[in-house]
């Protein structure tokens, strides 16, 4: 049985994938959800300021939060992997 501590064999590659997937998903469910409820009740405006480019429901404005969402699963995964393994030694 391997006795290296969890952390250490995290890695950026399948972390990022990860995240940025679950970001994605999460972003075009959103979207769906803002287009089956009411205006008072739509996420748009909380993605807006998060995502740099997005405009609700332009193929520019949905495609630049999947771009967006996507980016931020990779920025979480490169800086938490090395963070991680300096702050666990």
């Amino acid at each position: 049985m391997d006795k290296s501590p969890p952390l250490a064999t995290v890695r950026i590659v399948p972390l990022g994938l990860t995240l940025s997937s679950f970001l994605l998903v999460t972003y075009a469910l959103c979207i769906l959800f803002g287009l089956l409820v009411p205006d008072t009740f739509r996420m748009h405006e909380a993605w807006a300021p998060l995502l740099p480019g997005f405009e609700w429901l332009t193929p520019r404005g949905v495609l630049f939060g999947a771009i967006g969402a996507y980016g931020y699963g990779w920025y979480i995964a490169v800086l938490i992997v090395p963070l991680g393994r300096l702050f666990h030694r």
